[in-house]
């Protein structure tokens, strides 16, 4: 380890964000906010509006009143004991004793909100709105929903989830300076990975590797998404993490494809990683450079002022132009993932046996007009295949002043765990 400091959120963060919120109440015509959160365990992209209000443990029930302070509704009195805990050793805890309730069922719901004059209100919600990708529809149970709005007939919901985040989309100096850690912490993850990838090591060895790294830098990273084979083309947690079998026995030729996630503090980054066992396949090296070419592309249009859609359209010109195909979508945000770039559904229909599946439609961009502001955190994954050769790379990319702060260099091309002394291609990375 480096030895550097770990960042924390101050009581100024704290009164930055609560001030937005009051400031977003009074611009929409809100008396409150609802905030409804995803149990902490969700793993990556997970919905988590409540600790940007709390700096807490995720999985609670925030209410604030735009002329008061936030109130946490908590699912379980565990949390209230971890509360205590963290408060007798001095950590900064920004919602108070007095602003806790024990519980965040809908009698729970409607009792703070009776008890904070809200009867009449208009309330806007953060749970109901679809978040991609497991939450098409929103959070928010029907049975609680259903009860809330029986209670309170005269309470005027109003959805406000995208509002909200286009509005906390724009990181502070304190937040980046997390993000930034976690991004330090993601590539000492893909690097204890390659240091331990070799033919003979159980994939599980490999997977270990990395998220030990993380623990052992002081955060919890969600479960990595991560196939090894000849020629994998998935992507999600490894068969044996859901299906009794063994794990895989690595051997010379394969291809290592993970997801690395990060997190500290809730803020997050994502680290896409390809690692060879020895030589790269002469397709795969021809997929890397494709993406990496999207991904440069990616990184000269994320400029302020400019869109996503914009910066979509440019990673998407050299992978239309060339002859091969797009795995999965190349850039989405982060912080909260509320953009995601488009690709046709058709491409995956090249794969042997996709035929037997039922038919997608094209997935269109998802906030395309969403305005680039200094601050904003975006996932660069461009991936590209050629037959069943797949590249997959990028890393975490925040929107500058001026230029791109690039935060994982590292992974934005493909990995060797076996050596080689020669450069490859631009997309193949030779320093191991």
């Amino acid at each position: 380890m480096s030895g550097k400091a770990v960042p924390t959120f101050s009581v100024a963060e704290r009164d930055r964000r609560w001030g937005l919120a009051r400031a977003f109440m009074e611009r929409e015509g809100l008396d409150a906010l609802l905030v409804f959160g995803e149990h902490e365990d969700a793993g990556p992209a997970p919905f988590a509006f409540d600790t940007w209000f709390t700096n807490g443990r995720a999985g609670t029930t925030v209410v604030f009143p735009r002329d008061g302070d936030p109130v946490s509704l908590f699912p379980m009195e565990m949390f209230t004991k971890d509360h205590l805990e963290s408060t007798r050793r001095g950590d900064v805890i920004w919602i108070p004793p007095e602003n806790i309730r024990a519980s965040r069922d809908s009698r729970a719901i409607g009792d703070t909100l009776r008890q904070l004059g809200l009867e009449n209100g208009t309330i806007g919600v953060v749970g109901l709105e679809p978040y991609p990708p497991w939450h098409p529809e929103g959070i928010v149970p029907y049975r609680l929903w259903n009860n809330v709005s029986e209670r309170f007939p005269e309470v005027r919901f109003k959805p406000v989830a995208m509002a909200l985040s286009r509005l906390i989309m724009p990181l502070s100096h304190e937040e980046i300076a997390v993000v930034r850690h976690s991004a330090r912490i993601g590539d000492a993850m893909v690097r204890a990975m390659v240091d331990t990838a070799a033919a003979g090591v159980p994939e599980s060895e490999v997977y270990a590797a990395g998220m030990a790294a993380g623990y052992a830098r002081g955060t919890i990273p969600a479960a990595m998404h991560f196939w090894s084979g000849p020629d994998p083309l998935a992507s999600g947690l490894p068969q044996w993490g859901y299906r009794p079998q063994a794990p895989r026995i690595l051997r010379d030729g394969d291809i290592i494809s993970a997801e690395v996630f990060c997190n500290v503090g809730g803020r997050h980054t994502q680290h896409q990683a390809t690692i060879t066992i020895g030589e790269p396949h002469e397709d795969l090296r021809r997929a890397a450079d494709v993406a990496r070419t999207a991904y440069d592309a990616g990184l000269r249009a994320l400029r302020p002022g400019r869109t996503f859609g914009d910066v979509v359209d440019a990673v998407r010109k050299p992978l239309d132009a060339a002859d091969g195909w797009e795995f999965g979508p190349a850039v989405h945000a982060l912080n909260p993932a509320i953009a995601l770039s488009g690709f046709p559904a058709d491409a995956s229909r090249r794969m042997a046996g996709a035929s037997a599946y039922p038919a997608e439609a094209d997935h269109p961009t998802i906030s395309g007009d969403l305005t680039l502001e200094p601050g904003m955190t975006f996932a660069f994954e461009p991936n590209y295949a050629y037959g069943r050769r797949l590249a997959y790379i990028g890393g975490t990319v925040i929107v500058g002043e001026d230029e791109p702060i690039e935060l994982n260099p590292y992974t934005a091309r493909i990995l060797r765990a076996a050596g080689g002394d020669a450069t490859i291609c631009a997309g193949v990375d030779s320093s191991f």
